[in-house]
């Protein structure tokens, strides 16, 4: 993989992110049971898949930022650039949507607590930063695109964990990319949604939609765009891949925290089903990912409120990169 700016970057990261300048058809596809059956990762511990990789093009990353650059002059930060909407046969009604949040948005703190931290190869950790905030609370800052299988995956996690301390509103139902690695991956989306709390602020971009559009960094058409700010932390920290998720500047989420392979065929609604079973595959990977995000979350609310940061999620916050 090309080096990219001078920050730590996964070795692996095509398996679990979507990367513009190595693309996934030339990624070696990493089955589920062989990833499964590698020594348990231990948060105490460097990221397994980080590598810290010296500055060897120093054009490959400047032209990121110029993208960057010149797409947040051309549109507005924060607002909406050209619509890029999901094939309809993708989406899911309405109806459909506000069943499935209502069963991923309230998975028993006692199935959490069954999972632990499941099958999720967890964050790693800044240091010496400053707390990104929003409203006086720390902000958690997710980038990705509809079509990616990768945000797909995470997507969930992310949803189920913020629940725990908010309300959403507004979340769609999709499908990642049909032409893409673990194709019509059923997931949620972030684009049009809210999410309000008063422990913690989320920011969602769903930087691109489903079109294809070769002129974008990641050959989709820009169905949403970052701020200056979110743009910089992208910038800094993200390698140039998605899923990128900042929680409060103090832990990123290098790559999807789990390979989207058991959600493969399944409907919304058996996803959203198999949450609620800790025996299940499907549980094990969402539920652990979603245990460890809100892990690193409740270390910068000060294990508020309870009903989230349960003596479970506390002690998976001592295993938590410094």
């Amino acid at each position: 993989m090309p080096a990219r700016e001078h920050v730590a970057v996964p070795a692996q990261r095509g398996i679990q992110t979507h990367n513009r300048v190595q693309p996934l058809e030339h990624v070696p596809r990493e089955p589920v049971q062989q990833r499964r059956q590698q020594r348990p990762f231990s948060w105490s511990e460097p990221h397994p898949a980080r590598a810290e990789l010296p500055l060897q093009d120093p054009g490959a990353g400047i032209s990121l930022v110029l993208i960057l650059v010149i797409v947040l002059v051309a549109v507005r930060p924060g607002r909406p650039g050209a619509p890029a909407a999901s094939p309809g046969s993708a989406a899911g009604t309405a109806a459909q949507a506000a069943s499935v949040a209502a069963e991923v948005t309230s998975v028993p703190a006692a199935t959490f607590d069954s999972v632990g931290a499941g099958t999720a190869t967890g964050l790693t950790g800044t240091t010496g930063q400053p707390l990104l905030t929003s409203a006086g609370k720390p902000e958690v800052v997710y980038m990705g695109g509809e079509y990616c299988p990768f945000c797909a995956a995470e997507r969930w996690a992310l949803t189920a964990a913020l629940s725990r301390l908010g309300t959403f509103t507004g979340l769609g139902l999709i499908h990642s990319s049909p032409t893409d690695v673990y194709p019509s991956t059923p997931t949620l989306s972030f684009h049009g949604a809210r999410f309000t709390s008063k422990y913690v602020s989320f920011a969602p971009v769903e930087w691109f939609g489903q079109a294809a559009d070769a002129s974008t960094p990641f050959g989709h058409a820009y169905l949403e765009q970052p701020t200056a700010q979110q743009a910089a932390l992208f910038s800094r920290y993200a390698g140039g891949s998605i899923p990128f998720v900042d929680i409060g500047n103090q832990y990123l989420i290098p790559q999807a925290q789990y390979l989207p392979s058991a959600l493969q065929g399944m409907s919304w609604s058996q996803v959203a089903a198999a949450m609620r079973d800790p025996g299940s595959p499907v549980a094990r990977d969402i539920d652990g990912a979603a245990n460890i995000i809100t892990a690193a979350i409740c270390t910068l609310t000060s294990n508020q409120p309870a009903t989230a940061c349960t003596p479970t999620v506390q002690a998976l916050e001592k295993q938590l990169a410094p």
